[in-house]
């Protein structure tokens, strides 16, 4: 059950919360704000030249309605993202609108290439079905009012966020359709990614050569076209190194295996004084056992050096951390596997376990990170 105090906790650290669609939180971040301003205050004064007789007030009212459908129609894009995922089994974080689009955040990466193409997709379909509805619905209307306008500018703006967002570059959605590709025909996912983030740099380069092409060119709204190119090309290329750096942290060296990186483990009873329990742990791992048998937790080196020092002769339980289902790794799990779980579940430590459930090791956080930057 979702609490009011947990709903809060997701807005901040993400925006405002709006509401839940097929359970997924959709919020709106502060910079949504700045960009619904940018598009009342620069297209409100061209109304009145597009459609004579609606400045002043009906101008701001029409640009302020503008960018309201802008943003329904960025969170239906996103919603494409989304749904298609939770169809896949796939659980969906949050949703989150901002500046200049929208993101679906993902509780983990798609593990194969078919599901991350048909999540990619999902977003520049809708976006394609948008512009094909406002098209429609601009033909209809015989003529060329405020109204018209309203229409037609939103289907072209759904026309040109799925032209765009299909360009062949990471961060993009083109870019994670290139990356299933290449992962399908490599079977490599990092072979995928390096080539989108290349695609990333293409796109970028060619948005900054149009943002001058437009300056050299004179139009009234050259300055407008090269703020926003400036501004997606550093978001693109943004984007494109995050992807590579998380790709790195997620792909196992070759050669490495698990058994390298994790630590012996050590079985202690619970109510060992935290002092010996430190003194053993050195280079090892400890699991805390209570008189019944069940696990007490893995010993936290910190907390038990902060036990000891004050009280050196508490029961080591008092310094555990809780075993949760999410930091048991199998020894038998393949690498790739191993890094994805560790650097998608917030813990220092992992219980590795063997195919009968006992302890075989402890792989620490730390250990693993170092290998993958390492790697």
């Amino acid at each position: 059950m979702v609490t009011e105090q947990s709903w809060r906790r997701v807005g901040r650290d993400g925006g405002l919360p709006l509401f839940r669609v097929a359970g997924i939180p959709v919020l709106l971040a502060p910079s949504w704000w700045l960009g619904s301003a940018a598009i009342v205050v620069l297209y409100a004064p061209m109304v009145e030249r597009l459609v004579p007789g609606t400045g002043g007030t009906a101008g701001v009212l029409l640009a302020a309605t503008l960018a309201l459908l802008l943003g329904l129609s960025v969170l239906a894009h996103e919603l494409g993202h989304s749904l298609v995922a939770l169809r896949l089994g796939m659980p969906v974080r949050r949703l989150r609108l901002f500046l200049l689009g929208g993101v679906s955040e993902m509780m983990r990466t798609p593990d194969n290439p078919r599901h991350e193409g048909l999540i990619a997709a999902g977003g520049p379909v809708v976006s394609i079905l948008l512009a094909g509805a406002f098209s429609l619905g601009a033909f209809a209307i015989p003529y060329r009012d405020a109204v018209w306008l309203l229409i037609a500018q939103t289907a072209f703006a759904n026309a040109a966020v799925a032209v765009f967002n299909l360009l062949p570059g990471l961060p993009l959605d083109g870019g994670r359709i290139l990356r299933a590709g290449v992962w399908s025909i490599t079977g490599r996912r990092a072979a995928g990614t390096k080539a989108a983030v290349v695609g990333g740099g293409v796109v970028a380069v060619l948005l900054v050569a149009w943002a001058v092409m437009g300056l050299l060119d004179g139009a009234e709204d050259r300055w407008l076209v090269f703020g926003v190119c400036l501004i997606t090309a550093w978001v693109v290329v943004a984007g494109a190194r995050g992807e590579l750096t998380a790709e790195r942290r997620r792909t196992w060296p070759e050669g490495l295996t698990l058994s390298q990186l994790m630590q012996p483990v050590l079985q202690l009873p619970a109510e060992s004084p935290v002092s010996g329990a430190l003194t053993a742990s050195a280079g090892r791992g400890v699991v805390l056992v209570r008189a019944d048998g069940v696990a007490a937790g893995l010993l936290d080196r910190g907390m038990a050096e902060r036990l000891a020092s004050t009280s050196p002769h508490a029961p080591a339980e008092q310094a555990a951390v809780p075993i949760r289902p999410e930091t048991v790794l199998l020894e038998n799990e393949t690498g790739d596997e191993v890094a994805e779980r560790v650097m998608g579940t917030p813990a220092w430590e992992y219980l590795v376990v063997d195919l009968e459930g006992r302890p075989s090791g402890v792989l620490r956080r730390a250990d693993l990170k170092a290998a993958l930057d390492r790697g």
